[in-house]
């Protein structure tokens, strides 16, 4: 059996587009086998077939996850992996009645969104504040003093690797809260 890996990058508020992309590959003949490190993903060869994947965010059910998992197979979704928080599913459209989702209302969704933003904003939040601390707190002042090459080397090397890390945060939150924007508009029309 064939195995390939395909690297691509999907924020948190892709869940969708990377729901699209797994789908899109089993149609073209590779199952998703799982995903690893930042964006690796791990396919096998297989026959050509409809495929809807389904990704689910709930840091709060490792207690039950058994039962978690469970209540997916019961409606007749297979669980694949955990990854970063969320839980792969998948199911083939033969066995479906009609076009199923994991979510099927957009409150549903919101909630989910919610809870992604819940846990991972502090997190983030604490990763771009404190290098951003030290370099104003201890790194700007020294500068300002006298002429340091080192303490320079170190206050543009750091800003050189934080402006694209708060690209990324700044850009994925964005998506995000405009996603989950849209599903609250959706809700009034």
């Amino acid at each position: 059996m064939a195995e390939k890996k395909e690297f691509r990058y999907f924020t948190i508020a892709d869940v969708e587009r990377e729901q699209e992309y797994l789908r899109w590959q089993h149609r073209r003949g590779w199952r998703f086998t799982g995903v690893t490190g930042i964006g690796t993903y791990h396919f096998e060869s297989c026959e050509p077939e409809e495929v809807v994947y389904q990704l689910d965010y709930s840091p709060s059910r490792k207690a039950n996850f058994s039962e978690y998992v469970q209540m997916y197979r019961d409606c007749g979704w297979e669980y694949l992996q955990d990854f970063a928080g969320f839980s792969y599913f998948c199911k083939p459209v033969s066995q479906m009645e009609s076009p199923e989702e994991i979510f099927c209302d957009d409150d549903s969704r919101r909630e989910m969104i919610g809870a992604v933003i819940r846990h991972r904003l502090p997190v983030l939040v604490i990763s771009v504040a404190f290098p951003l601390c030290y370099l104003l707190l201890f790194l700007l002042p020294q500068l300002i003093q006298g002429y340091s090459p080192a303490l320079t080397y170190a206050a543009v090397t750091m800003t050189i690797v934080l402006i694209p890390l708060w690209v990324v945060i700044i850009v994925t939150f964005s998506r995000l809260w405009k996603y989950w924007r849209s599903l609250q508009d959706d809700r009034w029309e």
